[in-house]
């Protein structure tokens, strides 16, 4: 594994646009020099650098699942800081094993040991268009004679078509919230729509806050006044569980599917970490963590339960501490042992390995040259060297 440059090539921006990433200037603090998606620079991986990580992933991923099981049956709700109201549709939703599509793992990986659970993106993972569209094409344009971790797409349209048989009849709805100013979910979502379509699905898309509530025949409508049975959204778990329409939400889950299922509110949340660390205690693909405080870490990073974008983070150090602002936490915290991403030229990559169904598919990179990946950290591609 190697950070290389390389030359970006004339109109790259306009480039990226017309594959869907439009909203590369929006989603990135305007006050930074350095674009979000940069191809002045990349990776460079060894194919067997890559078939180790994705056995890490798929790995990690069985993991994950197992700690789903042992939450539900031994009740350990108030770890992960779920309502209890939501409980036994969580329960179900494990139980009749409703359908899953995409996850995304953020690692720390060096190129010289095995890669490190940092966290698991597995409600509403994002930068899905850059991973699996538009580092693809600039591979093409500017190695072609390389290869690249990046089967996404296709797993995609793959997982949708494995799934069509199980879902309600009627159209699937892509749901996207207007909150959303820089356009990153409407683009993610159309994306996820398209893989959807090409796999023989019915589409509609439709904003989260112009779905309606039928009180008369107790449904889910659209704009159409049409039954929303199958819904994709980009919108947290716990949001929905906080929403006005929450109960029904949490209800409607044995009449409908939704994409990403109830019971990955286990999985998108951190306390996820600690509960892996107590059932593979030194397992090699992940770092000490716990729910309690930082016991004896000398180091550690104190995440929120439901945090985004690297906000309400703590690092605590023998020289000194740091912390990220953010409105987090009242949920509770995990303490990790803190790790400092590798330093590459004074860049520090986190992989996101992309899980589609129960499968390692890709990688995206993001890096930045602080000790926590947030909102400044910019996107570069990748390659593996034939």
């Amino acid at each position: 594994m190697r950070r290389a440059s390389s030359t970006p090539r004339p109109g790259w921006a306009h480039i990226v646009e017309e594959q869907g990433l439009a909203f590369h200037r929006t989603s990135h603090p305007e006050h930074l020099t350095r674009p979000y998606w940069d191809e002045s620079v990349h990776y460079i991986f060894s194919m067997d650098e890559v078939l180790t990580v994705e056995a890490d992933v798929d790995e990690l991923h069985r993991m994950c699942l197992t700690v789903v099981e042992h939450v539900i049956s031994e009740g350990r709700w108030a770890d992960f800081a779920i309502p209890p109201w939501c409980h036994q549709a969580i329960e179900e939703s494990w139980r009749r094993r409703d359908p899953h599509v995409f996850g995304r793992f953020d690692l720390h990986y060096d190129g010289t040991g095995p890669a490190k659970l940092l966290e698991y993106n597995a409600d509403t993972p994002t930068s899905l268009v850059e991973s699996s569209i538009v580092q693809w094409y600039w591979l093409q344009d500017v190695y072609p004679g390389d290869d690249q971790w990046n089967s996404i797409h296709e797993r995609l349209v793959d997982r949708w078509k494995g799934i069509s048989g199980q879902l309600p009849t009627g159209p699937a709805h892509f749901a996207w919230t207007n909150e959303d100013e820089t356009g990153e979910e409407v683009m993610t979502l159309a994306y996820l729509q398209e893989t959807a379509d090409q796999a023989g699905l019915t589409t509609v898309s439709i904003a989260i806050e112009d779905i309606g509530w039928d009180q008369l025949n107790l449904r889910f409508v659209d704009l159409e006044h049409r039954n929303i049975r199958t819904l994709c959204k980009l919108y947290p778990w716990e949001w929905v569980a906080a929403d006005r329409f929450g109960p029904q939400a949490i209800r409607h889950q044995t009449e409908g599917t939704w994409v990403e299922p109830i019971w990955k509110m286990i999985l998108s949340n951190k306390a996820l970490l600690a509960v892996l660390w107590e059932l593979y205690p030194d397992h090699p693909n992940l770092l000490p963590a716990y729910l309690d405080g930082p016991r004896d870490l000398v180091r550690h990073i104190r995440k929120p339960l439901l945090g985004r974008e690297g906000a309400s983070m703590r690092i605590v150090t023998p020289t000194g501490s740091q912390e990220t602002e953010g409105g987090y936490g009242t949920e509770g915290y995990v303490y990790q042992e803190f790790r400092p991403l590798p330093d590459f030229d004074g860049w520090r990559p986190v992989l996101g390995a992309w899980v589609v169904h129960d499968e390692a598919a890709g990688l995206g990179i993001r890096e930045t040259t602080g000790l926590i990946t947030d909102d400044t950290s910019s996107f570069v591609p990748h390659r593996i060297a034939l």
